[in-house]
């Protein structure tokens, strides 16, 4: 079976078969390829047997190239889930010629990181597990007094009662204030988290690709912002990428409140998924507060050719004395730090 490549960013049959897929995410769309090719100078592919004038299926990845980690092929770079749209003799041709292209072409892995994998992969010869992590939705379908119903009494209800007594103010949209509440918040938890911040130019990025896909939800108190959240919306699924707070006020519940916020005005927008992405196994305080939100968990699996020795990964720094340094830097020298490095994360 032949294997052909395409240019998502360039080919009009991609977003048409996107829009037919019901297994398709705001992850394979071009606005999102769009922006990391922008920001990182990602290279975006997909490969599929079909060369037919609509394609019948496909496999998006983004190419990889660091002096750093390596040349590598990803699917997808800072996605939390790529499912391969395609299946059966279909994937499994497309599998081969990735395997048996690997070395020609230099990458030094390909990794897939499917959202469903229902076992399609643990049989493959030459596919392991890379990593693994917590997956949680929740299932917008039911009416608000069910959602809420299912929201932990005192993780989450109490605590968006106690915020609608503190009177904070919402905003959401993609207004350049908007983004700057948010990354400034978002510059104030990497620091706490002992993380370098992701490079603004990304998240101008993807204000700029992604347009009315992307929202920025911010709570203030006064003229303080309090907590911050950037969703994505794409067909019937809502998806939370980025949260941020100002731990001054955690007491006020702010981040409960943005949620049951966010959670009321798009199911009233007809959205019938909020996927919460991916949790680490290390940050189970995470894993908890989604659980407390009635979020449903699943193992979300990534898997690498060639079959890894260990649970290789190219991750955020972990190691405990760089991470404390990271926390006594001048703010300047942890954003340089952040722009430095994220492009050979990926």
């Amino acid at each position: 079976m032949t294997v052909y490549q395409l240019d998502p960013l360039t080919d009009s049959r991609w977003p048409e078969f996107l829009a037919r897929n019901p297994q398709s995410s705001i992850f394979h769309t071009r606005e999102w390829l769009q922006a990391l090719r922008r920001t990182y100078g990602y290279r975006p592919m997909v490969f599929s047997t079909s060369n037919q004038a609509e394609l019948s299926n496909g496999v998006v990845f983004c190419q990889v190239q660091s002096w750093l980690t390596g040349k590598r092929l990803v699917s997808l770079p800072f996605s939390d889930h790529c499912q391969p749209l395609a299946d059966g003799l279909d994937l499994e041709a497309v599998l081969d010629y990735l395997d048996h292209n690997r070395r020609s072409r230099g990458w030094k892995y390909v990794e897939l990181r499917p959202a469903v994998d229902a076992g399609i992969f643990k049989d493959q010869r030459y596919l392991g597990v890379s990593n693994a992590f917590s997956y949680q939705t929740i299932d917008l379908k039911p009416d608000l007094k069910t959602i809420y119903r299912r929201f932990h009494e005192s993780c989450v209800r109490r605590k968006i009662n106690r915020a609608e007594r503190e009177n904070l103010t919402y905003e959401s949209g993609r207004a350049g204030p908007l983004l700057e509440k948010f990354r400034a918040l978002l510059l104030i938890t990497r620091r706490r988290h002992k993380l370098p911040p992701q490079p603004a130019v990304w998240f101008r990025n993807l204000v700029e690709c992604l347009g009315d896909k992307l929202t920025i939800h911010v709570l203030s108190k006064g003229s303080d912002p309090v907590a911050s959240i950037i969703t994505l919306s794409y067909k019937n699924s809502l998806v939370y990428k980025y949260g941020c707070s100002d731990a001054r006020f955690h007491n006020l519940g702010g981040m409960p409140l943005l949620f049951w916020k966010v959670i009321q005005q798009y199911k009233q927008n007809g959205a019938e998924e909020f996927d919460l992405g991916r949790s680490a196994p290390e940050d189970p305080g995470l894993i908890a507060f989604k659980g407390h939100l009635g979020a449903l968990a699943s193992e979300l699996n990534y898997y690498r050719s060639p079959i890894p020795r260990a649970r290789e990964t190219v991750a955020e720094p972990r190691f405990s004395w760089a991470r404390e340094a990271l926390t006594h830097l001048p703010q300047p020298v942890l954003t340089e730090a952040g722009r430095l490095l994220y492009r050979h994360l990926g």
